[in-house]
């Protein structure tokens, strides 16, 4: 437990002052031995704090030796994945050609997109749902309705319409222009190069707030219209997202990941990616925490 030790000492020196005012004061009003009775109690609890002081003083140095102990562990544990993981992830899925689409935008994990590329896999593409994604403002829904001429404007219905076009926009790249037009409305980012066979979609799901039916209408529909065309799907998040995808891409008999922020779930990826599928991680919706690395 770590000791806020400035805030203690503060306390303590107002404690020291105010028994020093309660001397001063009741040597004036009280007689010499009510007075000798009050200076010897308040001096055992001048001893008292002292002691607890003392004590805190000790266990702030042991605290903050913890805290530099694991310090050097972590940085001793740093080391040894800088210098083993590109031994184990070297070539592992070379000249695979990578599509990722980020369905919440809470703080994109650059770190495992270098780890894919240390594999030797091309990330061609990285599709972002940005934070503007809000189908219930009813003008919105209509204006996407007219560009695409659909009969149904309720959210849900556009939504998934909106999941169908993206999909389709990674493999096909025929309809780049309905992708630019979203980009415009604030709804999602893209970057790299659409239309390239694609060997794996990554799905990076998962939310810090409540978003209703977001992945069953737009998570969903996208991996379902990859895996008709059978191109593989992977859905991963960070360990410390408020609310998990895990359990609802599993119903569609995807490998998962919920650790991806973390050295195993980013090893766990590329083997999954590599041939070894599973649900990996740390959370209950996990079978283990990795696979097997040989």
């Amino acid at each position: 437990m770590i000791i806020d030790f400035k805030y203690h000492v503060a306390s303590l020196v107002a404690v020291f002052l105010a028994l020093g005012i309660g001397i001063l004061v009741g040597s004036s009003f009280l007689g010499e031995n009510v007075n000798e009775a009050i200076i010897q109690q308040q001096k055992q609890i001048v001893s008292n704090l002292n002691r607890d002081f003392e004590q805190m003083r000790q266990d702030h140095k042991v605290a903050q030796e913890e805290i530099e102990s694991y310090k050097s562990a972590l940085n001793i544990s740093k080391q040894f994945e800088d210098q083993v993981l590109p031994a184990l992830f070297s070539g592992k899925l070379a000249g695979k050609n990578i599509a990722v689409i980020e369905t919440n935008n809470y703080d994109f994990h650059n770190d495992w997109i270098d780890t894919m590329g240390m594999t030797g896999a091309n990330v061609v593409s990285i599709t972002t749902v940005l934070e503007g994604f809000d189908l219930s403002q009813e003008e919105t829904r209509n204006s996407i309705k007219t560009k695409l001429m659909l009969k149904d404007a309720s959210e849900g219905a556009v939504s998934q319409e909106l999941a169908r076009e993206i999909a389709e926009g990674v493999i096909s790249a025929q309809n780049l222009e309905n992708l630019h037009y979203f980009e415009q409305l604030g709804l999602i980012k893209n970057s790299g190069e659409y239309g390239v066979p694609i060997d794996a979609v990554i799905f990076v799901g998962g939310s810090q707030e409540e978003v209703g039916e977001r992945c069953a209408n737009l998570d969903l529909p996208m991996m379902k219209y990859f895996l008709e065309r059978n191109v593989p799907v992977f859905g991963v998040e960070t360990s410390d997202i408020a609310y998990s995808y895990m359990k609802e891409y599993q119903k569609l008999k995807v490998s998962t990941v919920d650790n991806i922020d973390m050295i195993p779930g980013q090893l766990s990826l590329v083997m999954s990616v590599y041939g070894k599928p599973g649900n990996y991680g740390i959370k209950t919706t996990a079978r283990q925490l990795m696979p097997d690395v040989q």
